[in-house]
């Protein structure tokens, strides 16, 4: 870890769970580094799990309403030109819109578990109109069991949870690879029922 992320998360966990939603509201770190320092604080008695579980997901939400709204409102435009100061880039950008043209809106659920396009498909989402009620119920559904799992594996790791990147991938990649098949399956379901209206 750089001096830099470790004054960062020095500085969340005195704010307690607050922390964790600002870690990830912000996103300055990746989720799983703020999770699994989360995950520590709980190992060490500092933080509940649940009360854990409950921030992380505010937080993680939030920072994915901020870009459906960006997205609402401003347009691809504004975020080409402001994107890069969350960490979204025009590629990025690229990738989530044919992800969202092709599989539709239960991508959003999918996409969550997969690198790059993870929190760039908020952005066409909003560019869509897609409903903030659906945006919303899709997101806090992957979101929780993304927080759950850092979080644990944060506390399990303890003080080695640093490495959590390393231990998680035997996790991640099933993850990824159930998120793909999910949003298959959604997209199959959704074009047999437009072929039989």
């Amino acid at each position: 870890m750089t001096d830099f992320i470790n004054s960062i998360l020095e500085f969340l966990s005195q704010l307690g769970y607050f922390g964790i939603a600002l870690g990830l509201m912000i996103e300055i770190i990746p989720s799983e580094i703020v999770l699994g320092y989360g995950g520590y604080m709980i190992s060490q008695g500092h933080l509940n799990f649940t009360g854990s579980v409950i921030a992380g997901t505010i937080g993680g939400t939030i920072a994915q309403l901020f870009l459906y709204w960006a997205g609402y409102y401003g347009g691809r435009p504004f975020l080409e030109k402001y994107g890069k100061y969350v960490l979204i880039k025009k590629h990025h950008i690229d990738i989530a819109e044919q992800w969202f043209e092709k599989y539709g809106a239960g991508v959003i659920f999918s996409a969550r578990f997969i690198p790059v396009v993870r929190h760039a498909i908020s952005i066409p989402a909003g560019i869509a109109k897609m409903s903030a009620t659906k945006f919303t119920l899709y997101t806090v559904a992957a979101i929780i069991p993304w927080t759950i799992l850092f979080l644990y594996l944060g506390k399990v790791l303890g003080s080695n949870w640093a490495n959590i990147k390393e231990y998680a991938q035997p996790y991640v990649m099933p993850a990824i690879i159930g998120a793909i098949v999910l949003g298959a399956i959604y997209f199959l379901v959704k074009k047999t029922k437009k072929t039989t209206d």
